[in-house]
């Protein structure tokens, strides 16, 4: 094993002193939490081989965070390398590239450094508006064939084609919130759903003879709800193998007044479902679309081992934030706890690092973004608030002193180190875990004298400075064909750019 290492890292540096820059696949998976095998999050057992096997090829960071926990905010951290304190953008009704037009995200500066930026699916969030095509050479759109019928916006998805509600909708047999919040099977081949369109574009373009080196970026929509699946990986997990999370009835009594706020959000969801005996069955469902956004990576992996590239591509594997299936009350994600900012991350790279290494440093998915330029041989990119991983990558156990800091709306913000979860809420009330005596966030400490010195050590990383929000899409009006954002207030008309898009194939009344 270790000599097999040892000439792939060897043809990769002499790969570099010649000259050929590394490729970057860049894969996203959404929703995700540490529901998976090399992270043990979940009580019971999970099915992600294939997640299993790349985090046995690289480095698995095992306190992994996103910089904020709702989805439009975190890819906009991602892609920018800032966190929501520097660019405003806070909630899913903003969008940053009309509010930061000069700002060159992750493809665009690659693509200005001679990469060809390639991209299909939910990279950015998914809405018409976030993902401005001129940051791409070449891009295909995430659709929603699979589920349509919760995407009946023509302003925000002008791309998929709703049809009518189908009479046994939702398939839960529970309306909840939204038609978005389903869980169910479908008939349609598994070749037809939307994330194996994406990664088939993936698959074809790694079987193509490439003239420069490329970043190309995969985004798996599942396990985001709706959980609509093919029954094999239902299968995977019978309904009475299923584990529930431990939810004590006193977990909130200790939490200041904007965190039992956050959780209560949507702890109507959660009742309802435990009041219709569901909960197992939800679970159940979310587990299996970790295994069927698993199988779809593996998909990917598989062509990555048998192309012209295996041997000179860094394989990142991320997702954009966590969620809860009923712990602290909660179900969804938006919160500050472990449950929603705890993430999977994975970076493979034959010239750093050995196989099966796990990093527990305090890590943030801002730091994608100088990793990838320092091992690519970028320049690096000024204004960046996330900090390179590379000396992780050699060495996981590399001292780093900077936690990870995690943002939500309303000036709340959390800081996780190797061992400590310390919150603060906007109205400064505050939250402390010790996670080696209480990994469930059970037990808040922060009127803990004996604490003292951790609470203020901590409370130093809290951002001193807040981005006035971006404007919201109202602000705007957005033609989403020609992609361009007209200022309202000032007829200022903001164009979102071009590239080649890819159309997919829709058939009669999909």
């Amino acid at each position: 094993m270790k000599t097999g290492y040892c000439f792939v890292a060897a043809l990769f540096a002499l790969a570099k002193l010649a000259g050929a820059p590394p490729n970057v696949l860049f894969v996203a998976v959404d929703d995700m939490n540490d529901w998976v095998g090399f992270l043990d999050g979940y009580p019971g057992k999970e099915h992600t081989p294939h997640l299993d096997r790349l985090a046995a090829k690289g480095t698995a960071f095992t306190n992994a965070h996103t910089a904020a926990p709702v989805c439009c905010p975190s890819r906009a951290a991602i892609m920018s390398g800032r966190l929501p304190t520097s660019t405003g953008v806070y909630g899913n009704q903003q969008w940053i590239k009309p509010h930061l037009p000069n700002l060159d995200t992750l493809p665009q500066y690659f693509g200005k450094h001679g990469y060809q930026a390639v991209g299909s699916g939910k990279i950015f969030h998914h809405t018409a508006g976030n993902n401005a095509p001129g940051q791409w050479h070449l891009y295909q759109r995430i659709v929603f064939n699979d589920n349509a019928w919760s995407r009946t916006s023509p302003r925000l998805y002008p791309y998929s084609s709703p049809t009518p509600l189908p009479k046994n909708f939702p398939f839960c047999g529970i309306k909840l919130y939204s038609q978005e919040v389903d869980w169910g099977t479908l008939t349609k081949p598994e070749k037809d759903y939307d994330d194996a369109v994406t990664i088939d574009f993936g698959i074809e373009f790694l079987s193509r003879k490439q003239q420069k080196p490329f970043f190309l970026a995969c985004g798996v929509f599942h396990p985001h709800l709706p959980w609509y699946l093919p029954p094999k990986y239902l299968d995977l997990y019978p309904l009475d193998s299923i584990v529930l999370p431990e939810t004590p009835s006193n977990d909130l009594e200790d939490v200041p007044k904007p965190g039992r706020q956050l959780a209560l959000s949507k702890s109507g969801n959660l009742k309802k479902i435990r009041a219709q005996g569901k909960w197992k069955e939800a679970v159940r469902h979310y587990l299996a679309s970790i295994s069927f956004a698993d199988a779809q990576v593996g998909r990917l992996l598989n062509a990555l081992e048998k192309s012209d590239y295996a041997d000179n591509t860094i394989v990142v594997l991320w997702s954009d934030h966590g969620w809860h299936l009923g712990e602290k009350g909660h179900w969804h994600k938006r919160t500050l706890w472990e449950e929603a900012t705890r993430i999977p991350l994975v970076i493979v790279d034959p010239s750093h690092g050995k196989p099966n290494q796990r990093c527990s440093r305090p890590v943030s998915l801002i730091d994608l973004y100088p990793t990838l330029l320092e091992l690519c041989g970028l320049p690096p990119n000024k204004g960046l608030d996330g900090d390179s991983l590379v000396p992780l990558l050699e060495n996981p156990q590399t001292p780093r002193h900077k936690p990870a800091i995690i943002v939500e709306a309303g000036k709340h913000v959390a800081i996780r180190d190797e061992r400590f979860r310390y919150i603060r809420y906007g109205d400064g009330s505050e939250e402390l875990y010790d996670h080696e005596n209480d990994p469930h966030e059970w037990t808040n400490r922060a009127d803990d004298p004996k604490l003292l010195e951790v609470r203020q050590r901590l409370a130093k990383w809290i951002p001193k400075r807040w981005a006035a929000q971006a404007p919201t899409k109202n602000a705007y009006v957005f033609d989403p064909w020609k992609y361009e954002w007209t200022v309202k207030q000032t007829g200022t008309v903001i164009s979102g750019g071009s590239c080649k898009i890819i159309p997919i194939p829709r058939k009669p009344n999909e």
